[in-house]
């Protein structure tokens, strides 16, 4: 059952991915009081869920690494989370060079092809461990599955607007379809294959560093003119279904 329920959500994803451009409210400014919303529940979702689970992995992490040449690395899936964080940090600094440079030398408002291929792998490898993540993650019920469905599926519709900001046509002609591919080979994967805990722990971990690095860029910046109050109100709202549930 649940199987079939993580595949439904799978395919929720990719209709995310498929759809959302279509949501008329992506390009206001100031921000729509639902996409604040969705910004706050994405936050709670880090502080609430992520982070203590990142710190269950820590310690499957921890007590798997034997040598004593790596005992001097504590809290370890900490710092591959703060590696993660740090590469979709740079990814997003290469876009915005590239992006920059496109303006002043070829007059055109977007990142060059090359930097949206590398941009669009990395998401392609970002979403394929969500996907596989839908298997084996720590949502031990249906509940839990639906919860981490919700804070991803809002996640990912900022995301999606992001990326089609940085690269326009090229993201709805190949990327959206690539992102929605990726969670069904991440789906597939986690049939097919079942790897270590402490394998796990550090897809977990860069994982985590990816997404609250994409949710405070999204959330955060000035110029987004977000809704304090929606935003307080997606954040408490999702906080206390997860204390609830």
């Amino acid at each position: 059952m649940e199987r079939f329920i993580s595949l439904l959500l799978a395919l929720g994803f990719i209709a995310i991915h498929l759809f959302s451009r279509y949501l008329p409210f992506l390009d206001n400014v100031p921000r729509s009081r639902l996409l604040s919303a969705a910004g706050g529940i994405s936050v709670a979702y880090v502080f609430i869920h992520l982070l203590p689970e990142l710190n269950k992995h820590n310690k499957v992490l921890d007590q798997s690494i034997q040598s004593e040449a790596l005992q001097f690395l504590e809290n370890h899936t900490y710092v591959v989370a703060m590696i993660g964080l740090a590469l979709f940090y740079g990814l997003e600094r290469m876009v915005k060079v590239s992006k920059k440079r496109q303006q002043e030398e070829k007059d055109r408002n977007r990142a060059s092809a090359g930097v949206f291929w590398i941009h669009i792998t990395s998401f392609f490898i970002y979403n394929a461990l969500i996907g596989y993540l839908l298997l084996h993650g720590e949502q031990e019920t249906i509940t839990g599955l639906i919860f981490y469905f919700i804070a991803l599926a809002v996640h990912f519709i900022t995301s999606d607007n992001a990326l089609r900001e940085a690269h326009k046509e090229s993201y709805d002609k190949f990327g959206r379809w690539l992102l929605g591919a990726a969670i069904l080979m991440g789906w597939a994967i986690g049939i097919a294959v079942k790897v270590d805990k402490s394998v796990i722990a550090v897809l977990f971990a860069v994982l985590a560093g990816g997404v609250i690095l994409n949710v405070m860029k999204e959330e955060l910046p000035e110029e987004r003119e977000s809704n304090f109050w929606a935003f307080a109100a997606g954040m408490a709202g999702y906080t206390l279904l997860l204390m609830l549930a």
